[in-house]
């Protein structure tokens, strides 16, 4: 249980390094392109951004990251190591706290390390009432079909309810569209982790593997246009939030992982929620995390390189 958790955290560095990286990325590509041209989908906008370095800086991070969760996971329940993964917002807060400013000089404040530190106690409080132990390696087929048909149906009204919309809207429909999908593609890539001692014949030789290319494409499609559609601030939440909640609903239902059912863990376990939705919806606000400057700058500079988010990253 303990070497989940160091996995489970290394995975966390890499991915948070991953989610700077692609924001960069993505925040330049909002920059080239009128937000009017990415109202709809595109599916040629990950390969328009992996033309940018920092972007695939990011996506070589991406793919550490996973290899992490996928050995975290081998050794560790969804319900674990989900959680643990939702750090990634913190790592990165508190890099660019460290960076100084944005913009013209913002600061963290008392509210910003406020909500970083109730994440972490919502994440503490959660694991320490749930205490997630056991589960079974493989699911049955048909729970499966149940679960990957009911994912299906919840990223679909959540795209479907972006559509016509402000890109607040938009963006935080296609944030929780992907959080959903991270959390199935975190239960395949439980279902794939047990396989690991097998070698690569066992795991290529499973389904698991293959729905998980697809589910992990679809995914990061997601994740590319809901950076690309509007704030930030809209998208991070669903990111953060939907991806364990999801996964602990899954490693329940597919793997039979306990979870603390005593009335006070209940108690425990649904504030230890509260307190990380509290803190991740504001997190998720601050001008470090969105890179919003104070004021609007004019077009011209807008469009050039050298802005202030890269150079707090350089």
């Amino acid at each position: 249980m303990e070497l989940a958790i160091v996995l489970s955290l290394a995975a966390s560095i890499c991915t948070a390094t991953s989610s700077v990286c692609q924001r960069l990325g993505a925040r330049h590509m909002e920059q080239a392109h009128h937000q009017d041209e990415l109202r709809g989908f595109d599916l040629w906008l990950v390969l328009r951004l992996a033309r940018q370095p920092i972007w695939v800086l990011g996506f070589c991070c991406m793919i550490g990251g996973f290899a992490f969760q996928i050995s975290a996971l081998h050794f560790g329940p969804l319900a674990l190591v989900q959680p643990i993964l939702a750090v990634e917002l913190l790592l990165v807060f508190g890099y660019l706290a460290l960076r100084g400013r944005v913009g013209e000089g913002h600061r963290t404040n008392w509210r910003e390390w406020g909500a970083a530190l109730a994440m972490s106690a919502g994440i503490s409080v959660f694991l320490r009432a749930a205490a997630p132990t056991g589960g079974q390696e493989h699911a049955p087929a048909l729970s499966w079909w149940i679960s990957g048909l009911a994912t299906l149906a919840a990223v679909a009204v959540a795209v479907v309810a972006t559509r016509g919309g402000s890109p607040t809207r938009r963006a935080t429909g296609l944030g929780i569209a992907t959080g959903i999908a991270w959390g199935f593609a975190a239960a395949v890539i439980k279902e794939m982790s047990s396989h690991l001692d097998g070698g690569p014949a066992a795991i290529f030789g499973t389904w698991s593997v293959y729905v998980l290319i697809v589910v992990g494409t679809a995914a990061m499609l997601l994740a590319s246009h809901a950076m690309a559609a509007g704030p930030l601030a809209a998208s991070q939440p669903g990111f953060t939030i939907c991806d364990p909640v999801v996964a602990i609903l899954l490693g329940a239902f597919l793997f039979r992982e306990h979870l603390g059912t005593s009335p006070v863990a209940i108690v425990a376990e649904m504030a230890g929620l509260i307190v990380l939705v509290f803190g991740v919806w504001t997190l998720s606000g601050s001008r470090l995390i969105t890179g919003a400057p104070h004021s609007r700058p004019t077009p011209m500079a807008d469009a050039g390189t050298g802005s202030e988010l890269t150079r707090r990253l350089q």
